[in-house]
């Protein structure tokens, strides 16, 4: 090897290393100092009550709960939509023209910015489906926005589903929905599971799209009550506690909190692959 050779490889590994350690620096710096100026913040009667006007207090609860709401009403509808199509493109369609643009229009949508879904949410989910700014328009919503990831996670899991497995059942007299009931999805429970986790980090996370549907409510309400009336969820919170009040304090305590969540969430998934992991390999 000669030694431009050896210059130019050691030139890169450095770059390599440099590029990784602002990445994780980066990263590191956010979280901490997110953390260190939002969980002096929270305290108990900030998580347990709702805001009063007239005493000025502020409490996220209502925010907490709605958050918690459109999370279980977005997961419920794309969840069997998701996995449904994943299914039939993979293991059911036999026109790959039709699959290519079914991906292909999968693919667009993942790329479209979040604002552009809160405009088509708030021009057809609230007003001509008549929803209004409710939760249920942000949890449809957020359901178009989803929908890519999961799919896209399940059919990346279905494919790695080796081949002889299914020819194996069908060789012992199984249907088809059987084979993949009983074998398919089995070995590939993993990477759904994993799409959806990895959904609710972007449920949460989410924003610009439910400025627009959901509204800036921070009334308390029972789970059916909610979803049909305005809500903010933790992250509109954080935008109007910070940008119309000015409660940079309330903000950076609900920015840890997601900051947390999300933390979590990605453990989670983490944890997932392992635990299947660990079983294929028993």
């Amino acid at each position: 090897m000669t030694a431009k050779r050896k210059i130019y490889i050691a030139a890169m590994r450095a770059l390599m290393y440099l590029s990784a350690a602002l990445t994780a620096g980066l990263v590191l710096f956010m979280i901490i100092y997110v953390m260190a100026k939002g969980i002096p913040n929270i305290t108990w009667e900030l998580l347990s009550s709702e805001p009063s006007y007239l005493t000025e207090k502020i409490g996220i609860l209502p925010d907490i709960l709605n958050t918690v709401y459109i999370v279980i009403a977005t997961l419920v509808i794309v969840i069997p939509l998701g996995v449904g199509a994943a299914i039939y493109l993979t293991e059911y369609a036999q026109n790959k023209k039709i699959v290519a643009a079914i991906e292909y229009a999968s693919e667009t949508l993942s790329g479209i910015p979040s604002v552009i879904y809160g405009l088509v949410g708030l021009l057809f989910f609230c007003q001509f489906m008549s929803f209004g700014r409710s939760l249920i328009a942000g949890a449809l919503t957020l359901v178009i926005m989803n929908l890519p990831t999961v799919m896209r996670t399940t059919q990346e899991s279905l494919k790695t589903v080796p081949q002889s497995y299914r020819e194996g059942a069908f060789g012992l007299g199984a249907g088809k929905w059987r084979v993949i009931r009983t074998v398919v999805l089995p070995g590939c429970v993993d990477g759904v599971i994993t799409g959806c986790i990895l959904s609710i980090g972007r449920i949460l996370g989410e924003s610009a799209a439910l400025l627009f549907t959901a509204g800036f409510a921070h009334s308390l309400n029972g789970f059916f009550e909610g979803l049909t009336s305005s809500g903010s969820t933790l992250t509109v919170a954080l935008y109007f506690y910070a940008k119309e009040q000015g409660e940079f304090g309330v903000a950076f305590a609900i920015g840890a909190i997601l900051m947390i969540l999300t933390l979590g969430i990605n453990f989670a998934a983490e944890a997932v692959n392992r635990y299947f992991e660990k079983r294929r390999a028993l």
